[in-house]
């Protein structure tokens, strides 16, 4: 891999099996189609996955990622104190029976 390579992984700490196969399926559509094929094959994924594109993109542009995360929920109105009190709940019970 080149410094220049787009599919450069900064922060492969939180990346499974199945996010590697994506990333390097994601990989594989741009080397044989260019950025047509991996726009095609983005949003497949998409459609199919989103948690994991985003896991994906979020690997190799953690702070645009998280930029662009924070600035859709700052248009939504939530607030990371907002989140932090979703997260401090505790889970129902009943909502896993």
């Amino acid at each position: 891999m080149s410094d220049d390579d787009p599919f450069k992984v900064v922060d492969s700490s939180g990346l499974t099996d199945a996010d590697w196969a994506a990333l390097n399926k994601l990989k594989e559509a741009y080397a044989n189609g260019g950025k047509k094929r991996l726009d095609a094959e983005m949003a497949k994924l998409a459609e199919k996955d989103a948690a994991r594109l985003v896991a994906v993109i979020g690997a190799m542009y953690p702070d645009v990622m998280r930029d662009a995360i924070r600035d859709h929920m700052a248009e939504e109105g939530i607030t990371e104190d907002d989140l932090r009190e979703i997260a401090s709940k505790p889970p129902n019970p009943r909502r896993y029976q």
